[in-house]
C-alpha cells in the first residue's frame, strides 16, 4: 500500500523579507507529518527545509533565496515533491513574494492589534459575526479583488494574535470534548496542544490565510496571547504560580509563541545561528529542548529577549516586548523592560548618525494615554510603592487591588520606564541627522487615536513625534469604556488627574501631550506610507457588511517646514 502524502496543516505565512539585499525571504508552515518543504518561485528563486517536531506536530521555516530586488514572483508549496499550495479550487489569487528594490525609496507599513477569531451569531449560517467584520479579512478581500492594487510592504501585528482566555464558542466546544471544563482553568487554554487550536482558528480562515501568505508580517505578543493582565505585578505573578494549572499554561504559551510567531521575526542569518532552533532541528523530537527554554523564560524573564529590530531601507522598526520581560520584584524600580532589554534598546537608537529617516517604536501598550488614565496609573503605582503609608500599608494594598481590578499596567504604571522612553525618543529624534519622524505604534485599548508629546522648550527632539494607537482589528469595546476614554481627554479629567498626582506625589512627567486625532471606535487598521523624509498616515475602519474598509482619517505627519519639531507647545 502506498503511503499517504504529507499535507499542509497551516500556512504558508510569508514572514521575513531582507531589505538590505532584496534577495531572501522566509516562509513558515505547519505540516501534518515529517517531510521536506520546498518553496519554488516562478522566477527561479527557491527554498527548502526539513520539518522539525514539537509535541507531535511538524513545522518548518523555509529560507527562500535567489529573489530579484524590485520584483514580484508567485510561489507554491511542495511537500516531498507534491504541490499542496495553492489548494485546488482556491478562490484567491496566487501567493506572491515581493522583494524590495535596493536601495528602497520607502516602505508602507500597516498595523493593528487585538484580533479575536470569528464569533458567529446564532448558528453562523447567515455569516454575521458578533464582533463585526474583521479588518484583516476586509483587507484580504480588497487586495484579492484587485491584484494590481498597492499592498502594504509589511504587516505589524501588535499583540493579542490569539485569545487564550476568551475563546470562541467553537473552541469552547472543542475544549469541552477534550477535558472537563469544570476543572481549572475552565473554558480557557491549558497547554501547548490547545494553543495550536487557537492559531489554526485565527490563521485558517481562507482570506486571512491568503493575506498572510502574500504580505510579510512581524509580530509581538500582548497579555491575551497568554492571559489577561499577564505580569501585572510581582504579587500577581506569585499568585498565579501558586495555582496548579499556571505552569503548564505559561510554558505552553511561550512554546507556541516561539514556534508560531517568534521564529518568523528572525532573518535567515539569525535562524542559522539560533542555538535553540539548531537543537530542535537536530533532535527527533524538539519538545524537551523547547520546553526547557520556555520554563527558563517564564521564571527568568531577563534571560530571553523577545524584542527585535528590523530595518526597511531607511526606516528602523524597534518591536518591544512590554509583557514577558518586565522587571517586577522591587516596586520602587519596576520596569516595563528588563535590564538586558533596556540596554539593548539603548543600543538600537544611535543619535546624530543619520542612520534612518523614520524611527518606529512598536509597543503593544500605548505610551501616551488619555491624561486621566495616565495620572490614575501613576497614582496607583505611587500607592503600591508606599508613597502613602509606606510599603505594605493599607494604601499599598488598595493600590494593588485597584491595579488588578482596572488593568492599571500600561507605561504610566512604570514611571521610570515612561520617563526613560521619553528621554530615548528625545535623544534618538534630536541632533544632526535626526529622523524626520519618531512614531510610537501601539494597540491594546480597543480604539484608535493620535497623541503628540511636547518637551519643555529647548529639550525636545527636532523630529515630529506621534503616538499612533490602532485597535482592534477584530474585537469590541463596551459603551461604558467608550464614554470613559472620551472623558479621559476632557478639561475636567485633566483637573481630576492633577488632584491624583498631588495625592500620590507623582510629580510632573517629562513631556506633556494632547490628542490630535480620534478617538475612533470600531474594527480598524492604520497604514503608514514613508517615502524619503515624508510620512503619511491613513486610518481605515470596516463599514457595514459588504462595504469593506473605509478611510476615516488621512493626514501628513512630516514635520512642519519651519523645522520646529516637538519642542515646546501646548500642555497636557
Amino acid at each position: 500500500m502506498r503511503a499517504a502524502t504529507a499535507g499542509l496543516r497551516l500556512g504558508p505565512l510569508l514572514r521575513h523579507i531582507d531589505w538590505e539585499t532584496g534577495t531572501t525571504a522566509t516562509v513558515w508552515v505547519e505540516t501534518d507529518r515529517h517531510c521536506t518543504v520546498e518553496i519554488p518561485c516562478a522566477n527561479g528563486a527557491h527554498g527548502s527545509a526539513t520539518t522539525f517536531r514539537i509535541a507531535a506536530r511538524h513545522y518548518a521555516v523555509v529560507p527562500v533565496g535567489g529573489l530579484r530586488p524590485g520584483s514580484t514572483t508567485t510561489y507554491e508549496v511542495l511537500l516531498d515533491g507534491h504541490r499542496v499550495w495553492p489548494p485546488p479550487d482556491f478562490r484567491f489569487p496566487p501567493s506572491t513574494i515581493t522583494a524590495p528594490p535596493v536601495p528602497a525609496p520607502g516602505v508602507t507599513v500597516a498595523f493593528g492589534s487585538c484580533r479575536q477569531a470569528p464569533h458567529p451569531v446564532g448558528d453562523g449560517r447567515d455569516g454575521q459575526d458578533a464582533l463585526g467584520p474583521d479588518a484583516l479579512g476586509a483587507l484580504a478581500l480588497r487586495l484579492a479583488a484587485d491584484p494590481g492594487a498597492a499592498r502594504p510592504d509589511v504587516l505589524l501585528l501588535l499583540g493579542d494574535q490569539v485569545y487564550a482566555d476568551e475563546v470562541s464558542p467553537a473552541t469552547r466546544s472543542w475544549l469541552a470534548a477534550r477535558r472537563d471544563l469544570r476543572e481549572p482553568p475552565g473554558p480557557q487554554v491549558r497547554d501547548y496542544e490547545e494553543y495550536t487550536r487557537l492559531y489554526e482558528e485565527s490563521w485558517g480562515e481562507p482570506g486571512v490565510r491568503w493575506l498572510l501568505s502574500t504580505v510579510p508580517s512581524v509580530m509581538i505578543f500582548d497579555d491575551h496571547d497568554v492571559i489577561d493582565d499577564w505580569n501585572t505585578s510581582a504579587s500577581w505573578v506569585a499568585g498565579m504560580r501558586a495555582t496548579p494549572w499556571w505552569h503548564k499554561r505559561a510554558v505552553g504559551a511561550l512554546m507556541s509563541y516561539w514556534v508560531h510567531q517568534h521564529l518568523g521575526n528572525l532573518s535567515p542569518a539569525e535562524l542559522g545561528t539560533d542555538p535553540l532552533l539548531a537543537a530542535v532541528r537536530a533532535a527527533p523530537d524538539g519538545t524537551a529542548a523547547l520546553r526547557t527554554f520556555a520554563e527558563r523564560a517564564e521564571t527568568d524573564p531577563d534571560s530571553v529577549r523577545w524584542s527585535f529590530r528590523r530595518d526597511f531601507g531607511r526606516t528602523r522598526l524597534l518591536m518591544l516586548d512590554t509583557r514577558a520581560g518586565r522587571s517586577l520584584a522591587d516596586e520602587r524600580r519596576r520596569s516595563i523592560l528588563g535590564p538586558a532589554q533596556s540596554r539593548w534598546l539603548d543600543e538600537q537608537t544611535p543619535a546624530a548618525r543619520g542612520a534612518y529617516d523614520h524611527l518606529l517604536v512598536a509597543t503593544s501598550l500605548p505610551w501616551l494615554l488619555p491624561p486621566l488614565a495616565h495620572e490614575l496609573e501613576s497614582w496607583d503605582a505611587a500607592l503600591c510603592r508606599g508613597e502613602r503609608g509606606g510599603p505594605g500599608g493599607p494604601w499599598a494594598r488598595l493600590g494593588e487591588r485597584l491595579r488588578r481590578r482596572f488593568d492599571l499596567e500600561h507605561w504610566p504604571a512604570f514611571p521610570r520606564s515612561f520617563d526613560g522612553l521619553a528621554r530615548l525618543i528625545a535623544r534618538a529624534g534630536g541632533g544632526p541627522g535626526a529622523p524626520a519622524t519618531v512614531c510610537v505604534l501601539s494597540g491594546d485599548v480597543h480604539h484608535g487615536y493620535i497623541a503628540e508629546p511636547r518637551w519643555p522648550e529647548g529639550t525636545g527632539p527636532e523630529a515630529r513625534v506621534v503616538q499612533l494607537t490602532c485597535s482592534p482589528l477584530h474585537n469590541t469595546l463596551s459603551r461604558t469604556l467608550r464614554w470613559a476614554f472620551r472623558l479621559g481627554w476632557s478639561p475636567a479629567a485633566r483637573l481630576a488627574g492633577r488632584a491624583l498626582a498631588r495625592h500620590g506625589r507623582t510629580g510632573r512627567p517629562p513631556v506633556r501631550w494632547e490628542r490630535t486625532g480620534g478617538p475612533w471606535f470600531g474594527n480598524q487598521l492604520m497604514t503608514l506610507t514613508l517615502r524619503g523624509r515624508s510620512a503619511r498616515l491613513r486610518l481605515e475602519q470596516v463599514g457595514p457588511p459588504g462595504t469593506g474598509l473605509v478611510t476615516v482619517d488621512e493626514r501628513t505627519l512630516t514635520p512642519p517646514p519651519d523645522g520646529s519639531g516637538t519642542r515646546g507647545g501646548p500642555g497636557r
